[in-house]
């Protein structure tokens, strides 16, 4: 299943390199990608995993841009 969600507030590409690494490292995430130019996060990963995926997502973002919120597209 791919996901797709705004990072309504990401102020800096090494911010949107590290939510990469940190969904890419989530158990169940299969690929991830943030754009800093659109502030998208892009990621696929198990279907039966996704709510759980989702949550742990919501964390990694939060711990590295407190600001940001997550908007699902």
């Amino acid at each position: 299943m791919k996901k797709t969600y705004l990072l309504d507030g990401l102020c800096c590409a090494n911010c949107a390199a590290k939510i990469e690494k940190g969904v890419a490292d989530i158990d169940g995430v299969t690929s991830a990608s943030v754009s800093f130019l659109t502030t998208k996060l892009v990621f696929e990963g198990d279907d039966d995993k996704m709510d759980e995926i989702v949550k742990k997502a919501k964390k990694v973002v939060k711990k590295i841009e407190p600001d940001v919120k997550m908007e699902e597209l």
